[in-house]
């Protein structure tokens, strides 16, 4: 047996080394072509969906070898993205080696990715777009077509517009798919039940398209429905215009109607664009369709989509608009037929069995979710609805006046149902009111709904026993109160009381129940759409979960997303969680949940199908038809966008002079020839100059550079010129013009464009410029004989000044070098000077060409607006020189105004002007002595502290200041600082609480100016003031504005004079030239102007100076505002400011008025008033210096507060205190000492209190709070009374309570206010809101933090009980709470949208309102 067990094993173990061998053979196999493949170069291909707006910012990352074939490509972006491969094409995105990005890749070529273009080693980018226009077909995976409840896997995108969405959760580095309904309560998703093939089937009557049927067909079995495009916030619009068209008796019946156009304008028909809507919803091969038109006919505008409204709202008002629109047709009637239902209103004398009842007709049935006062809701529709007919009973002070009685019996009183209509609509009422906090709330509370629902247990079949109960005449029953009649939704007035199947007035009790008890047989109802609402009260979103009645598969119509869902889903919009937790239990409960119900009536001879394309009539063939053609044209007009090369065109006007802009717009198969005649007229330049005459050149607008031009290219292609068709471009076109006796120039790639200024030494002039093209290896010598050529000027003499950045200005001295290496870009700009001058000997940074171009990079244009007021009488002198010397000498002391005399008024003249005015003034004031005029002017405050003898003329103004070269003189400080303060002006100073950024500018005026100064700016390492300045701004003030309050500097003195005295303008030789000018209309009648040419590093301080003889008073006598664009004036302060950040044509303002010095502070004053309703009141603005004590402070306020408030107080009789926005806090004793104590800062404020007797706090170690008693017996508040404090001990706080109100030390209660002063509260809550007798010691700690002055105290007498209110007076109280807070701005944490009440205009005018009858 052994040898034959043996010979048995060989041949097993033969096969198992064979098994072996054979496993490593093809492991060793596999191994080789993965160290082959990692020898092989990859491709890195980054695809884009542009198919789909929820993709188009995702990418898609695909790395292949570079011997795959383009086949192999799309089949692999098909599996990765999901969609059916031959559905997508692939293009060629925005690369550096891309040529055309429009023609799309072949799909079945063998041609390697690497031959096709694609480059290894780099970003290959390519975008996924549509296939002949349509979109791609989505993947579906095969699975069990007979487990229904399996889900079924599924790669590809979110669901999109006209497309059955996805029910698999799928994560890549791409793209982000997720079961939609199972973690999005607003994006219902869907599951699909069935594999490829078995696919739901198309809509009912969809009309094959010619030569395209089987698409259409593919399409709509991939896609289903078609969604409807939400404008903004129209989603409420499009459930219900899904609900209708998804309803097979409206469309069917719409369908029937016939527009006639001689009529009526389609645009403004309702009835004819819901019917063109429908069409294309069923026809179109869309993934969504807009709403526009049909919102257009309701009259809306543009402001309409962004309000959002209440779907049932909608469809009230819908449905009255198509009644009057259907007037006298087929269909007049066809609202009630398919949703009217009548029920009765009745009242019974319980003592007689009278009963008086009234018929009405309802469109919709509202269900209360939670009846009122309860904190449980009912838990299913059914219960609801017995609870909607549930009666009443009124007796008591609610008896009815029974009419056979004569006289108040107890009655009962309620509704029944009489007959139900086709359409059965259930409004689920889950907007509420809380009359707590007197707001809307929703409700979203569960309640269940069937999707069968036997309606026969609600109608009312039961005949009374006596014949006389009846009447339809009962006034009372008309105006009785009732709990039901805010749950009617009537805006009908049939009271016939004729009724299919119920006639009451002329029937017998038996016929009368046969045939209610016929209908009682015929009431089941089925579902078959559900109006979902997700979110709030104050806002959220609505979608549709619709059954079609062709295959009873349920879909969610969610805007441009429709997909297929489930019974389960269904379930999921009952709302509730799980646990009862009292009446805001909704308040946990998940926000999306069901609004409105309909359901159809269960009767095979009435229910109908959708028509089929055949059945269809003659106007709705020919629409289908109209439709679709339109469909065909936008394709077209899609596909010649996507072929339209879009691009910025420049062009200088010849005879305006002046940069047009404009898009170019042009078929990437035009010509270059065909796009200058379309860039021609699109410029308008048919009268300027002839068509030959203008060329495209290739531009760049940032650097102003012309990059090439096209010779000989007059016949390319507008595609392969530009580089394709793209989005955007990195450069521009530039329509060039000359006139006819001059030829184009030849612009290459690769040379650079030069603006060229020649300078004139003798006039000082800087010429505008010309250009030159000159290339980067060119010499300086070599490009000095190109400019020689330009402009007729002499090489040898000529001298180059290259102006790299700004105030760069570099001498090209060396004649070898490039211009590259001289800093030459793209574009750039030179001056040139080629005269025999000795200047040229001069060294560069002393020569007169340097100090020209300096000062012509440096001068800035301002326009300055001088007061029109003079000084107040007070005011003892008009000019503030020096005692040797006349008048006389003042008017030289200014620039000569050189130009026309005419309306233009010279500069003396303006001074001459100015100082009569003041003589004038002053003179008056003498004659007329102290008048005791009691009104004084706010000027007058600025100047009547200023003492310095009359008629002071300065002796070291002399002849040589006429001249534009004059050195910066600044007089003795002595003689221009008051030694006094005095008061700010209060009427011209302005706020400082916002302004625009620092404008740093390198522009610089364009003017031809003249006279240079006599020496250079001196440097201090190396750099200009500007610079320095600039660099300062730059980092200290980045992000900040530019205003201050106050003349203090972080470093250094703001002062005009250093500590020595010396004026720090000595040395410095700064231009400045000033003349009149003539302001445009309407900047004020008999305003002086002056237009002030400036060296933008002269210094604020240096820029007063100057203008003193103008304003006609010394320069701390007088503020600078800068004006913006805004006309917002805004005060500069920092005297020791350059004026970098100013810019060309800046406004200026003068106004008179004491500016600040140094260590002073502009502090705006405000008024503390505790009791009143507005407790923060502006007083006024003051000047506060540093060193200065609070009382010093209190006793300058003291005459400001008499004369400008009307305030007559002692120094004793008030306080300051910290403001902190509205919040009263520290208060300052009167030897505070600011900046030392008490921290000052620019746009400070603080508090003034006014005190009802002596100051009780006399140190920084007590503590004042403001307490206020709360009497909940009374239902009221006392006013505040203030605590002082000796320390923060919490029994001390009691002791001081109990004194001032009476109540026991044992008793007190107290609570710290919440929010800002006066910390209001409704007195509705503050009794079980606040945080009554906190257990702590001491103020200071949690949870009071009581650490500061002014922090609000409420407390009450614990043994006094809280006074009963009846309903009436709660709701009256609530209603004054709410009115009182809202007005004194406090509580206001509910702020929603104001609402716009829903309209459809019939004549499609928004000034009728024709909804209602």
């Amino acid at each position: 047996m052994v040898p034959s067990e043996e010979n048995q094993l060989v041949p097993k173990e033969d096969m198992f080394w064979n098994c072996r061998q054979s496993i490593f053979a093809e492991m060793k196999k596999k191994f080789s072509q993965v160290e082959r493949a990692a020898e092989e170069p990859r491709v890195l291909c980054i695809i884009q969906d542009t198919t789909n707006s929820k993709t188009v910012n995702e990418r898609v990352t695909i790395n292949l070898p570079a011997s795959t074939p383009l086949k192999k490509l799309f089949e692999d972006v098909a599996l990765k993205v999901g969609y059916v491969n031959g559905t997508f094409d692939l293009m060629w995105g925005n690369g550096d080696n891309v040529i055309d990005t429009q023609t799309p890749l072949d799909q079945n070529s063998d041609k390697t990715i690497l031959d096709a273009g694609f480059e290894p080693g780099k970003k290959n980018f390519l975008h996924l777009t549509d296939k002949d226009g349509e979109q791609p077909h989505l993947m579906l995976e095969s699975s069990s077509a007979t487990d229904d409840s399996a889900q079924d896997r599924f790669i590809g995108p979110l669901p999109r517009e006209g497309s059955v969405g996805c029910s698999s959760d799928y994560v890549s580095q791409s793209y982000s798919y997720s079961s939609v309904l199972s973690k999005s309560e607003t994006a219902p998703g869907c599951s699909f039940s069935a594999c490829t093939q078995e696919v739901h089937p198309p809509l009912p009557g969809s009309p094959p398209a010619s030569g395209d049927s089987c698409g259409r067909e593919a399409q709509l079995c991939l896609a289903g429905y078609v969604g409807l495009v939400n404008q903004a916030m129209t989603c409420y619009l499009n459930s219900l215009l899904q609900t209708l068209f998804m309803t097979p008796e409206f469309r069917n019946a719409l369908y029937k109607w016939e527009f006639e156009e001689s009529e009526e304008d389609p645009v403004t028909s309702i009835p004819y664009q819901l019917q063109r809507l429908f069409v294309l919803l069923q026809t179109s091969k869309k993934r969504a369709i807009e709403t526009t038109d049909v919102t257009r006919s309701f009259g809306w505008d543009s402001s309409e989509a962004w309000q959002q409204h209440d779907v049932q709202e909608l469809c009230r008002v819908m449905f009255d608009a198509l009644e009057q629109k259907w007037k006298q047709t087929e269909q007049a009637d066809l609202i009630n037929q398919l949703y009217q239902g009548k029920l009765k209103d009745y009242v019974r004398c319980l003592e007689c069995g009278y009963e008086g009842w009234r018929i009405d007709t309802y469109l919709d049935i509202p269900l209360v979710i939670r009846p009122y006062g309860s904190s449980q809701a009912f838990a299913s529709v059914e219960e609801a609805l017995h609870a909607f007919i549930q009666p009443e009973i009124l007796d008591g002070p609610n008896q009815y006046f029974c009419e056979r009685c004569k006289k108040k019996c107890d009655a009962r009183k309620g509704l029944r149902f009489l007959h139900f209509p086709y359409l059965l609509t259930l409004q689920l009422k889950r907007f509420d009111f809380d009359y707590t906090t007197m707001h809307r709330i929703k409700l979203n509370d569960r309640m269940t709904f069937p999707e069968e629902l036997d309606m026969s247990v609600f109608i009312d079949v039961e005949d009374e026993k006596s014949p006389q109960t009846e009447s339809c005449t009962d006034s009372g029953a008309e105006n009785e109160g009732s709990c039901h009649s805010d749950q009617m939704s009537n805006d009908f007035s049939n009271d016939d009381g004729v009724d299919e199947g119920i006639c009451l007035e002329s029937n017998s009790a038996a016929e009368r129940i046969s045939k209610a008890g016929s209908e009682k047989s015929s009431l089941l109802y089925e579902l078959f759409s559900v109006m979902v609402h997700s979110g709030s009260a104050a806002g959220g979103h609505y979608y549709a979960c619709i059954k079609s009645f062709s295959d009873d598969q349920w879909y969610s119509f969610n805007d441009q997303h429709v997909s297929k869902i489930t019974q389960e889903d269904i379930k999921k919009t009952y709302g509730g969680s799980s646990g009862s937790r009292g009446y805001y239990s909704s308040a946990f409960a998940s926000s999306t949940n069901a609004y409105m119900l309909i359901y159809r009536l269960k009767d095979p001879t009435r229910n109908a199908k959708f028509l089929e394309a055949n059945e269809y009539p003659e106007h709705i063939k020919q629409l289908v038809q109209k439709e679709r053609e339109l469909e065909e044209q936008e394709k077209r007009q899609r596909e010649i966008e996507r072929n339209t090369c879009k691009i910025k065109l420049f062009c200088m006007h010849p005879t305006k002079q002046i940069m047009m802009e404009n898009k170019l717009e042009v078929h990437k198969d035009r010509t270059l020839k065909e796009a200058v005649e379309i860039a021609y007229k699109l410029m308008d330049l048919e009268e300027a100059v002839p068509l030959d005459c203008c060329r495209l050149v290739k531009y760049d607008e940032f650097h102003d550079y012309l990059e090439r031009s096209y010779e000989g290219e007059e016949d390319t292609p507008m595609g392969l010129l530009l580089g394709g068709v793209k989005s955007t471009y990195m450069f521009d076109l530039l329509l060039e013009t000359r006139r006819p006796d001059q030829i184009f120039q030849c612009y290459k790639p690769g040379e650079v464009m030069v603006k060229v200024h020649v300078v004139d030494l003798k006039t000082e002039s800087v010429a505008p410029p010309i250009s030159v093209r000159a290339y980067l290896n060119q010499t300086v010598s070599e490009f000095k004989q190109l400019i020689s050529k330009a402009t007729n000027l002499p090489a040898e003499t000529m001298r180059v000044v290259l102006e790299r950045c700004y105030n760069d200005l570099r001498l090209l001295n060396v004649s070898s070098k490039t211009l590259k290496a001289e800093g030459f870009f793209r574009s750039n700009k030179v001056f040139i000077e080629s005269s025999e001058s000795s200047d040229r000997h001069v060294a560069y940074t002393e020569s007169h060409l340097w100090k020209l171009l300096d000062r012509h990079a440096n001068t800035i244009r301002l326009y300055v607006s001088l007061p029109e007021q003079s000084p107040g009488p007070q005011f003892r002198r008009t000019v503030y020189q020096k005692s040797s010397g006349d008048s006389g000498n003042l008017d030289e002391a200014c620039e000569r105004v050189k130009g026309p005399v005419g309306n233009r008024k010279s500069v003396e003249a303006i001074l001459e002007e100015s100082t009569e005015k003041l003589k004038s003034l002053s003179l008056r004031q003498q004659q007329e002595g102290n008048n005791g005029d009691s009104s004084k002017s706010t000027e007058a405050s600025d100047f009547e502290n200023i003492e310095s003898p009359l008629n002071e003329i300065d002796s070291s103004a002399s002849a040589e200041n006429r001249e534009l070269e004059n050195q910066i003189q600044i007089s003795d400080p002595e003689n221009l600082q008051s030694e006094e303060r005095s008061d700010s002006d209060v009427n011209n100073d302005r706020s400082t609480s916002s302004v625009d950024s620092d404008i740093l500018s390198s522009s610089h005026s364009s003017d031809t100016l003249c006279n240079v100064d006599n020496a250079p700016l001196p440097l201090a390492n190396g750099l200009d003031s500007h610079s320095i300045t600039s660099s300062r701004r730059s980092k200290a003030n980045q992000g900040k504005k530019e205003t201050w309050d106050t003349a203090e500097e972080d470093s250094g003195t703001d002062s005009e004079y250093d500590e020595s005295g010396k004026s720090r303008g000595e040395a410095q030789y700064m231009y400045f030239k000033a003349e009149p000018y003539a302001a445009d209309e309407g900047s004020g009648e008999g305003q002086k102007w002056l237009m002030v040419h400036v060296d933008k590093r002269i210094t604020l301080s240096a820029f007063k100076q100057h203008l003193e003889p103008f304003v006609g008073v010394p320069s701390p006598h007088f503020k600078v505002f800068r004006v913006y664009a805004s006309n917002q004036e805004f005060e500069s302060v920092r005297l020791n400011e350059t004026l970098s950040s100013f810019s060309d044509d800046n406004k200026i303002t003068i106004r008179l008025g004491r500016a600040l010095k140094k260590g002073e502070y502009r502090v705006k004053v405000y008024q503390l008033l505790v009791n009143e309703p507005e407790p923060c009141k502006f007083l006024l603005d003051a000047v506060f210096a540093k060193g200065m004590t609070v009382r010093q402070s209190k006793e300058e306020l003291l005459p400001q507060l008499r004369e400008q408030c009307g305030l007559d107080l002692t120094i004793d009789r008030f306080r300051l205190r910290k403001k902190t926005w509205k919040n009263p806090g520290t208060v300052f004793l009167d030897y505070h000492i600011y900046e030392e104590d008490i921290n000052i800062s620019s746009n400070w404020e603080v508090f003034l209190e006014i005190l009802d007797g002596a100051e009780k706090m006399k140190s920084m170690s007590q503590l004042a709070v403001l307490s206020r008693r709360w009497r909940p017996s009374e239902m009221k508040l006392d006013s505040f009374q203030e605590v002082v404090l000796e320390s923060s001990s919490v029994e001390e706080l009691k002791e001081k309570l109990s004194e001032i109100s009476g109540i026991p030390l044992e008793n007190i209660e107290f609570a710290k206010g919440r929010g800002t002063f006066p910390c209001d509260i409704s007195i509705l809550e503050i009794h079980q809101d606040l945080d009554w007798n906190p257990k702590v010691s001491t103020l200071n700690v949690w949870p009071l933090y009581i650490c500061d002055d002014g922090a609000v105290i409420f407390y009450r007498d614990k043994t006094e009980e809280l006074m009963e209110l009846t309903d009436e007076q709660r709701n009256e109280l609530m209603k004054k709470e709410s009115s009182r807070l809202q007005k004194t701005g406090h509580r206001v944490t509910y702020s929603p949208r104001k609402e716009k009440a829903l309209k459809i205009y019939l004549d499609g005018a928004p000034n009728k309102d024709l909804t209602q009858d």
